[in-house]
């Protein structure tokens, strides 16, 4: 039996360590860069960049883009395949240990699934962001985007300040290898004007974190922790949700309507 070669054993390693799965699909591409409406003059990054399938065709929709990729077999291929374009700064670098740029831009990636939470973290703490579209697990785009009729705790709290999409999916498929699950194209834009203003926001995330922090039970169970429940029923009545609701069932709109008659 021949032995396996070094530089086959490395990649196979980093795509269990990383979750890399390679778009292999053209028509997956165009989808994902149309999600992504690049802007012409503006700074691109793109995360878990791999061998550049998204990168060619993004840099030829922005004014710059700079790629990370982690992986040194992917990284030194990306390096390869966008050696002709000017445009274009790869780095062979840990996306979520890159500080923020400080001028506006937006992300764009196949991410590795196993860190689609901290890559999500990474973008909402970034100042500058203007938006993400991220290609994700299907399940996990559903969960942030209130598909099935159920809201995140994480969507519910940035909501005021973001807008969360689910603009399209790919199937298992499209990757190479091919994962056990379709993917998501999440797409999440930071809004021009928040929904409150910003001296009220710490005080609607508190709101927030106290109706999804009780034990069981259902949104006005919660609630009534915290403030007297007549206020509680009443305002619960006046954006119909009922005693009964659970608070993954409260849809975003009617949590900030809450907010301003619980105010």
């Amino acid at each position: 039996m021949a032995p396996r070669r070094t530089r086959a054993t490395e990649r196979d390693r980093s795509r269990r360590v990383l979750s890399q799965n390679f778009l292999a699909d053209p028509a997956a591409v165009a989808r994902i860069v149309r999600a992504a409406r690049p802007d012409p003059a503006g700074l691109l990054l793109e995360v878990g960049a791999g061998r550049g399938s998204l990168t060619r065709p993004l840099a030829a929709r922005c004014g710059r883009l700079v790629a990370y990729e982690v992986d040194p077999v992917a990284a030194a291929e990306l390096a390869v395949t966008c050696a002709d374009l000017p445009r274009v700064t790869t780095r062979r670098a840990d996306f979520l240990a890159a500080p923020p740029p400080a001028e506006p831009f937006a992300v764009v990636g196949n991410i590795p699934w196993s860190l689609t939470a901290a890559v999500v973290r990474w973008c909402l703490a970034a100042d500058r962001l203007t938006s993400a579209t991220l290609l994700t697990q299907l399940e996990y785009a559903r969960k942030r985007t209130g598909h099935a009729g159920r809201w995140s705790r994480l969507t519910v709290l940035t909501w005021p300040e973001y807008a969360w999409r689910l603009v399209g999916t790919v199937p298992r498929t499209a990757f190479r290898p091919v994962p056990r699950v379709d993917a998501g194209i999440l797409r999440l834009e930071r809004r021009p004007e928040p929904l409150l203003p910003p001296g009220a926001l710490p005080a609607y995330r508190r709101l927030v974190e106290a109706g999804f922090g009780g034990v069981g039970g259902s949104l006005a169970a919660s609630l009534r922790r915290h403030l007297p429940r007549a206020r509680v029923d009443a305002a619960l009545r006046a954006v119909r949700v009922g005693p009964d609701a659970l608070v993954g069932e409260v849809w975003p709109e009617q949590w900030l309507t809450l907010f301003r008659l619980l105010r």
